[in-house]
């Protein structure tokens, strides 16, 4: 018996064009639902802390890859009884877990022939840079002159827009022809050249119906603060966010004026449950960071619910999404509990739940 190994330089990936259908090919038997490729042509002018090079700076091409949230990950949301499948599942499983696998072994499929790949899943909690883009003081220094501080923060949503996956909607999120909202985002950087796929150009997806501001339970976006950047000579906006508030309201949390007896986050006591979460304190997190207690009420779901009434998505269903009346908690009442409810020591009750 002799050991088996991977094989190693036997394709020639010399023609970008032929190295390209090769790559994406490989990436959608690896498990991404669609792959784009920008070149690094397209990353001029991108700030210091965002800037591929500085991570790679014989970097050629970036590959974009989408991993879709199921449609039923959002079900349970939807109907108010089964939360926790969006946040493990369709947001922390896919990011920790399916995402890593398929941008890993592509990377270990384009190192096999000689090339560099550096597999990014997600960007990094290391990163220094916030989430409005400012480098904090005291994290990190630069270990040359000249060079971004630790750790680079690439923009997966420009990223994808660059590599020709769709659109950039006026909630910020990433809109795809096959999904729309329904995404996450995977990329690959590689010193091997790659034809690069043109930018998007299909069917309108984002057609600022607004469903994303309206519905959003924070209402989180200024509608009339825009934020617009000219990514590859393409003039893109969305609306301005308040992060800050996004965070709160994305865990399910009201900001109250004055202190709460139980607080909903532990770590600020006027919070309280919001209309949009039916939990007193909030869950704990599932693979890190998937504690989307709000279900993207407004940047996915209602954005998603317009897309597909006007039949711009590939991926299409047999029954519409909203089926019943959007559901709502009334916190200043008690809680009326279905029959079969049990709650353990209640009298006159008996489980068959091992």
């Amino acid at each position: 018996m002799a050991v088996l190994s991977r094989t190693f330089n036997d394709i020639d990936l010399s023609d970008p064009v032929k190295a390209a259908d090769y790559v994406k090919r490989k990436a959608l038997e690896m498990g991404a639902d669609a792959v784009g490729i920008g070149n690094i042509e397209r990353w001029a002018g991108a700030p210091l802390q965002m800037d591929p090079k500085q991570i790679m700076p014989e970097c050629k091409s970036i590959i974009g890859m989408v991993f879709r949230v199921e449609r039923g990950s959002l079900r349970g949301i939807e109907e108010g009884t089964y939360f926790s499948n969006y946040s493990s599942m369709g947001y922390g499983g896919i990011t920790y877990l399916y995402m890593p696998m398929t941008v890993i072994n592509l990377s270990k499929t384009i190192e096999d022939q000689g090339y560099e790949a550096i597999p990014m899943g997600h960007q990094s909690d290391w990163r220094g840079i916030d989430s409005d883009g400012y480098t904090p003081k005291n994290y990190s220094r630069p270990v040359r002159p000249g060079q971004a501080t630790p750790d680079i923060m690439i923009q997966l949503r420009i990223a994808a827009y660059l590599s020709g996956l769709g659109e950039i909607g006026f909630s910020k999120m990433f809109l795809s022809p096959q999904f729309g909202p329904r995404n996450r985002l995977g990329i690959v950087l590689t010193d091997l050249e790659l034809a690069p796929d043109p930018i998007y150009d299909g069917p309108q997806l984002c057609n600022r119906c607004m469903a994303c501001v309206k519905n959003c339970p924070g209402q989180c976006f200024d509608a009339k603060n825009t934020v617009k950047v000219t990514l590859a000579g393409h003039e893109v906006e969305w609306a301005n966010i308040d992060t800050a508030k996004c965070d709160i309201t994305f865990r399910g949390a009201q900001i109250t004026d004055q202190p709460q007896e139980k607080p909903y986050l532990q770590e600020k006591a006027n919070s309280k449950p919001g209309e949009w979460s039916p939990f007193f304190k909030k869950p704990r997190n599932l693979y890190n960071t998937g504690q989307a207690v709000c279900g993207a009420r407004g940047c996915t779901r209602a954005c998603m619910i317009s897309l597909e009434s006007r039949g711009v998505l590939q991926n299409t269903f047999k029954q519409k999404f909203r089926r019943r009346p959007t559901w709502t908690v009334d916190w200043s009442t008690e809680p009326e509990y279905a029959p079969g409810t049990l709650f353990r020591g209640q009298k006159g009750h008996s489980s068959d739940v091992d």
